[in-house]
């Protein structure tokens, strides 16, 4: 993600159903290093959706209005060394290239 922005990415947030699974979430942040930020409502897709449908007709004024509603629910942090960090992420790059072929 950030070779193709070019933003040097800081944190994760995530939403939807595989932020139940703690393995996941935690594991996400160990292999990129950043914290992994949930939010109390996951399922913020279809809130996107509700938002920007009350935007269109004002019952927001604008997206500062939004903001406000946004709360972290759960924070993982990586807790990975190193070292590990880059032999799994070295595995997955090799599982990667086998499957170009």
């Amino acid at each position: 993600m950030e070779k193709d922005s070019g933003i040097h990415l800081t944190a994760l947030k995530v939403d939807g159903g595989m932020v139940q699974n703690e393995l996941l979430m935690q594991f996400q942040a160990d292999i990129l290093n950043i914290p992994v930020i949930c939010p109390k409502n996951r399922e913020t897709s279809v809130l996107g959706a509700a938002y920007a449908a009350g935007l269109a007709v004002g019952f927001w004024k604008d997206q500062s209005e939004l903001k406000t509603q946004w709360a972290v629910h759960k924070t993982w942090e990586s807790r990975m060394p190193e070292n590990q960090r880059q032999t799994l992420y070295d595995g997955w790059m090799k599982a990667v290239r086998r499957s170009y072929t």
